[in-house]
């Protein structure tokens, strides 16, 4: 499950996108206002996409954050590894921060890991495809519908 957090991670970057072209940082209290997200929850999480090196800030009066790359380098899967940490459904199924099951006795033949591993390669390359100037241009447009490809 996506956390509300890589949710409002998503929504801020989403934001700072539809920005992109202008000099200006963009305030924290612009964004929160903007997109409906606590202030100070929206702090922390900024922080932590500026430790990732996704976001630059700049300090003073003026302050803000702007994207560290032009959106269309950076992708909605990028964001969610730097909040949630993983795309995989169970930490066995992780690329980057593998951890066994407790209860399975061999991680290199368990049936129900190697399911959760073609899931979180689908995901993972669904997620990466999407970038935020695609996002950006999705909300943007409201005559485009979200297209379902099962």
């Amino acid at each position: 499950m996506l956390t509300q957090r890589a949710k409002y991670a998503l929504r801020a970057c989403i934001h700072l996108a539809d920005h992109y072209g202008d000099d200006n940082t963009i305030q924290i209290a612009e964004i929160a206002t903007a997109e409906n997200i606590p202030g100070k929850f929206l702090e922390a999480i900024l922080l932590d996409l500026r430790k990732a090196g996704l976001l630059v800030s700049q300090r003073g009066r003026h302050g803000g954050y702007r994207l560290a790359r032009a959106p269309e380098h950076l992708s909605v899967g990028d964001i969610i590894r730097v909040i949630d940490g993983t795309l995989a459904p169970i930490r066995c199924a992780s690329r980057l921060k593998f951890e066994p099951c407790a209860d399975c006795d061999d991680a290199a033949t368990c049936v129900i890991r190697w399911a959760m591993l073609k899931a979180r390669d689908a995901m993972a390359t669904v997620l990466d495809r999407c970038t935020l100037a695609e996002a950006s241009r999705r909300r943007n447009s409201l005559s485009q519908p979200l297209d379902f490809v099962i």
